[in-house]
């Protein structure tokens, strides 16, 4: 009988998603107006939008790291 290999596909997959959403927080943190380099200006130069961005981008990183975190303790346990 072969031994059960874990599936690691949900960690690799949180782990993507925590570090392209921590990049784009970071970017829009150091580039700030780069939505408007994209003729996008929903808040008319005031930087709400920015702000917003960056904090929902940081959320959603944290929240992909937990997760990630989550799976490999789950892949850990399953060997």
């Amino acid at each position: 009988m072969e031994p059960v290999r874990p599936n690691r596909t949900r960690f690799w997959l949180a782990v993507s998603l925590a570090a392209v959403t921590g990049l784009l927080g970071g970017l829009t943190l150091v580039w700030p107006d780069w939505l408007e380099a994209f003729g996008i200006d929903p808040d008319h130069h005031d930087g709400t939008v920015e702000a917003l961005l960056v904090i929902g981008l940081f959320v959603l990183s944290g929240a992909f790291a937990v997760s990630a975190r989550i799976a490999w303790r789950r892949t850990a346990t399953a060997r």
